[in-house]
């Protein structure tokens, strides 16, 4: 009996759902009302599901595509990165200047002498004169020697990546615990010989030039297909279930604790940076959230009107590139289930939805 209820529940659901044309977003909520073996059977279903009330003529989207292009000053940068990076450190005894590197531990307050979250670091590798650190930071520390310390005053700039930082005064103390000068290759064959298989300096900026091609290619192609997607949900109808935009903006907010704790970041630390409480937090999220699920549902439309599918031996594929891109037990047992093979299928039946969009918005 209980096989038979199994097999019902799930066939007439199935039936319903598709006589009913209804794209859901959850998982059922079933109730029997009834069971008279052999005779009544009677359930609901209360679903989760959003009504696309209008699909953009998405054909019709055009967005422009940029050429993607790799200067000789791109290539040159990543080779004086290298040859920073694989130079041999000596540390001295003298006056810092431009161009040596220097291990400091700093610490900055706000003007009533309370620490500011994500204004402090131990150990820290600051090459002067890199302009890769806090504007006017680097300037404070020229000509100080290792064992010495400095407190400055610094304003950050109004157009600051951090938005809790723009504007402010920040007074930093700094330690500087070694000065190291750096003494690179001094031949091209033996630096190229040190950081790549290559035997010419040529050889080795062809290759850079070649891979800083494909990854921005990469980056241009996602800039294109998410231009695209946003057009189309602007110019599509349809209403999202608020439950639906809240388990998403917990989803984006788990994914931000995690990357927060890979950079050594408490949650509440970084709320503090921020200058805003959890709810502001999520409240800025939403419109993303929404705009998330929207794309995901509308793209599922026209993977149905261009009658775009995944194949079992597509999902096989991937999941063996998948395997063999890892090597941790747990993460290998995880690809063996069920649950990431669907996951694997959803991937690449988005992957093929974005292209045949960023097809029709390229001609």
């Amino acid at each position: 009996m209980n096989e038979f209820m199994e097999h019902a529940v799930n066939e007439l659901y199935s039936k319903a759902i598709v006589q009913e044309k209804l794209r859901t977003v959850a998982p059922p909520q079933i109730e029997v009302k009834k069971f008279v073996p052999f005779t009544d059977f009677e359930m609901t279903a209360t679903v989760m599901f959003v009504k696309v009330t209008k699909l953009a003529d998405y054909k019709k989207i055009k967005v422009p595509k940029p050429d993607v292009e790799v200067t000789a000053k791109d290539v040159e940068d990543v080779i004086q990165s290298l040859r920073l990076r694989t130079a041999e450190r000596t540390s001295v005894d003298r006056p810092a200047k431009n161009g040596d590197e220097l291990i400091i531990d700093f610490e900055g307050k706000d003007e009533k002498s309370k620490a500011v979250a994500g204004a402090d670091g131990k150990d820290y590798p600051l090459m002067l004169g890199s302009k890769t650190f806090i504007p006017g930071f680097e300037e404070h520390l020229v000509g100080l020697k290792a064992g010495q310390d400095k407190e400055f005053t610094i304003t950050f700039p109004k157009d600051y990546g951090v938005a809790a930082l723009q504007g402010r005064k920040v007074t930093f103390k700094v330690q500087v615990k070694t000065v190291n000068q750096l003494y690179q290759n001094s031949s091209d064959e033996a630096f190229v010989a040190k950081v790549s298989p290559f035997k010419t300096l040529a050889e080795l900026k062809a290759d850079i030039k070649k891979s800083l091609l494909v990854e921005r290619q990469a980056q241009a192609d996602r800039n294109h297909e998410g231009m695209a997607v946003s057009e189309i949900v602007a110019k599509s109808t349809l209403k999202v279930p608020k439950q639906l935009v809240e388990e998403q903006v917990l989803r984006m907010e788990e994914e931000e604790k995690r990357n927060l704790t890979f950079r050594g970041q408490t949650w509440e630390e970084h709320l503090k940076q921020e200058g805003i409480n959890l709810e502001q937090h999520r409240d800025r999220h939403r419109p993303e959230a929404e705009a998330t699920i929207k794309a995901g549902i509308l793209l599922g439309e026209i993977a149905e009107q261009e009658n775009i599918r995944v194949t079992q031996e597509e999902v096989e594929i991937r999941l063996q590139l998948l395997k063999g891109q890892h090597t941790d037990p747990a993460m290998l047992a995880e690809l063996e289930k069920p649950e990431a093979a669907n996951e694997v299928q959803t991937r690449l039946l988005t992957e093929k939805t974005l292209a045949k969009v960023s097809e029709y918005a390229s001609n």
